[in-house]
């Protein structure tokens, strides 16, 4: 299987529909030989947009207009929230116990924020979302991944990332999500050219 990198962050709506979309190309994917590595960063450290200010009416319009295309229903929130501890909690449960629990852990925030109109940002919202799925998250543990956030952050941003999701073909940083035929050619040409 080749791995292939994928930057999020938990509070956009474009990563949740990529995070959908993966889901439903979880076939294609296998069929391809891929393996996705999802790793957070904080997008408001690589653009500056200001934690808890209002998302401007056309970037909530092109959300939406996205999610249309894509046939996948999603509730855009109004106000861009400060992710960091929700990002920090999927290192943390990554190390502590595995990729697939991390992926279920990804699953749970993503569906609080965009379908249940939850606001997984805090520290006891974080603790009772991980109880739903048997998981004893330690806020201290969690707190201590803040600074491996800010480095995988200042690591993509090296890497020319200055959007997410990002999916890292290589070197060459291929951001935001297209339709499953777009996606699906754009893996099948990066694969066929390592070869």
């Amino acid at each position: 299987m080749i791995e292939l990198s994928v930057h999020y962050d938990f509070g956009s709506t474009l990563c949740y529909l990529a995070h959908r979309l993966m889901g439903e190309m979880a076939d294609d994917l296998h069929e391809l030989g891929l393996a996705l590595r999802w790793s957070p960063v904080d997008l408001s450290q690589i653009t500056g947009w200001p934690r808890g200010a209002e998302v401007p009416e056309v970037r909530r319009r092109n959300a939406a207009r996205v999610a249309e295309e894509l046939s996948l229903a999603v509730r855009v929130p109004r106000r861009w929230p400060d992710s960091r501890l929700a990002g920090a909690s999927a290192l943390w449960v990554e190390d502590q116990a595995g990729r697939e629990r991390a992926s279920a852990w990804r699953e749970r925030i993503w569906s609080a924020a965009f379908e249940e109109e939850r606001e997984p940002w805090g520290a006891e919202t974080l603790i009772g979302l991980a109880r739903d799925l048997d998981l004893a998250l330690d806020p201290e543990g969690v707190r201590a991944r803040l600074e491996d956030l800010t480095r995988r952050t200042q690591l993509a941003a090296a890497n020319e990332v200055t959007g997410v999701p990002t999916f890292m073909l290589d070197a060459w940083p291929f951001g935001g999500i297209q339709s499953r035929q777009t996606m699906r050619a754009t893996f099948q040409r990066w694969i066929q050219r390592r070869s």
